[in-house]
């Protein structure tokens, strides 16, 4: 049995692992990176990328089959517009493929040695993996836990045949003509508002009263409006209760109690993420849990010396973007370096139609934590940019302390605004008040400029409403 010894041993190769192992690598430690599957884990082979240039694909054919139909306000017509899916899947693939490459020679660039296999612990210094050559002993003096999560399977809606977990509904072979999703959350609207531009017949299940309910009512209204628009209906306080015996339906308990079937060639189930721990040996380790997760401190250490744990596996926001920074952080006090988590506010991302932005309290919050605030919002329908992008909807939101206005929490909801994120963000990070955002230059004509004026409403005295 062949051993392998290391200063750091990552245990699983998606954002939060392999950013973990590369700053390691970097920082001069002797690094080890185990995975079972491929590099990148699903952030980069089943989830975020993958699923967000499906979302591209569904925005062009949509945009084209509007040119066809002149139903374009700027006077654009064209041909009816035809779909090859499966050159679509293959486009997807090759992005994946092309980082899947990158992650590879990062890593080597920073001599990090990447051992493919399942690990299972033997003790808090020691893992066994099983590899194609046979197992691998690896004794390591800090080991970081980093393998992600997976999707919540329903014990009435197993997957397999015609239910589907958002992993096969990107490799799917060709549109299904009518789609049941199960989950109103940001994964299920995401897929379903994509599929449904590519021409599917989408109902989505939700069994809370409200879709996306992790954000509040008035940021989700523009994609309620969105989905009646592209004809998908919502069925909220409705419960999914199995599938149809010959496999062609849901079967759901609506709100007011009646049994509904509802056809279906494919029912996707989007009900959440649990941590992926099976089979990894936790049962050797003492290590204290919350709930399913494992629980760490300030500076993703567990209960045991020498173990840390980041990302999916020690619960929520379950987001790449904060299991990279944990892994970061991890890598440079593995190297003795002064580190902590310190962070303000991590920007969510709901890449529906339109798109949602939240970074950090919600007005609701904020009240709910006894602040008292100011609030500040501009629409889009009076953002030149927007107009001239043909996307009015939505609008900005800050929410500040009202005796000082350090700004608290940042929301937005429209077209393209995912990459305001990183002005929202890099302004709590960085302690912004409202004379800080009010007083910034913003460039003109831009949706940002929408930032501006939302915190000059919250003064009373925005210029352009």
């Amino acid at each position: 049995m062949t051993e392998i010894t290391c200063k750091l041993l990552v245990i699983g190769a998606g954002p939060g692992g392999y950013v973990c192992a590369i700053r390691a690598g970097q920082l001069g430690l002797d690094t080890v990176i185990v995975e079972a599957g491929k590099l990148g884990g699903t952030c980069l082979n089943v989830g975020c990328i993958p699923s967000k240039a499906m979302i591209h694909v569904a925005e062009e054919y949509e945009k084209a089959a509007h040119a066809a139909a002149g139903r374009t306000p700027f006077g654009l017509t064209a041909g009816a517009p035809t779909l090859d899916f499966a050159k679509s899947v293959a486009w997807k693939d090759g992005i994946v493929g092309r980082l899947n490459n990158g992650v590879a020679g990062l890593l080597r660039k920073a001599k990090v040695k990447i051992v493919q296999g399942r690990a299972r612990f033997r003790d808090g210094k020691t893992v066994v993996v099983e590899t194609e050559t046979g197992p691998k002993v690896i004794r390591a003096e800090r080991i970081v836990i980093a393998t992600g999560s997976g999707p919540v399977e329903l014990p009435f809606l197993p997957f397999g045949g015609a239910v589907i977990s958002s992993t096969e509904a990107l490799s799917l072979s060709q549109v299904p003509q009518r789609l049941a999703v199960v989950g109103g959350g940001y994964i299920g609207l995401e897929l379903g508002i994509a599929f449904a531009k590519l021409g599917s017949k989408v109902t989505i299940v939700e069994a809370k009263g409200r879709i996306l309910p992790l954000y509040d009512a008035e940021l989700t209204a523009p994609v309620a409006k969105r989905l009646t628009a592209l004809g998908v209906e919502v069925l909220l306080g409705a419960k999914a209760r199995g599938i149809a015996p010959a496999g062609d339906a849901l079967l759901v308990e609506t709100a007011d109690g009646q049994e509904r079937r509802i056809a279906a060639d494919r029912i996707l189930v989007t009900v959440g993420r649990a941590p992926a721990t099976e089979g990894l040996g936790l049962e050797e380790l003492v290590l204290d849990m919350d709930g399913r997760f494992i629980r760490i401190n300030d500076r993703c250490e567990t209960s045991m010396r020498g173990v840390h744990a980041i990302g999916d596996v020690t619960g929520e926001p379950m987001l790449a973007h904060r299991a990279m920074a944990q892994g970061e952080m991890v890598a440079e006090i593995a190297a003795g370096l002064p580190r902590a988590w310190d962070k303000r506010a991590i920007p969510a991302v709901c890449f529906t139609d339109p798109e949602i932005v939240s970074v950090g309290l919600s007005p609701e919050e904020a009240r709910r934590n006894g602040q008292e605030i100011r609030i500040g919002q501009f629409p889009f329908a009076a953002n030149g940019r927007a107009m001239t992008r043909d996307g009015e909807q939505g609008f900005v939101r800050i929410v500040a302390q009202a005796q000082n206005g350090l700004v608290l929490g940042i929301q937005a909801v429209g077209s393209g605004i995912s990459e305001l994120s990183t002005a929202f963000g890099l302004a709590l990070e960085m302690g912004a008040t409202l004379e800080d955002v009010a007083g910034t230059i913003h460039a003109h004509p831009t949706q940002g400029e929408g930032f501006q004026e939302a915190a000059l409403k919250a003064f009373g005295h925005a210029i352009h409403i």
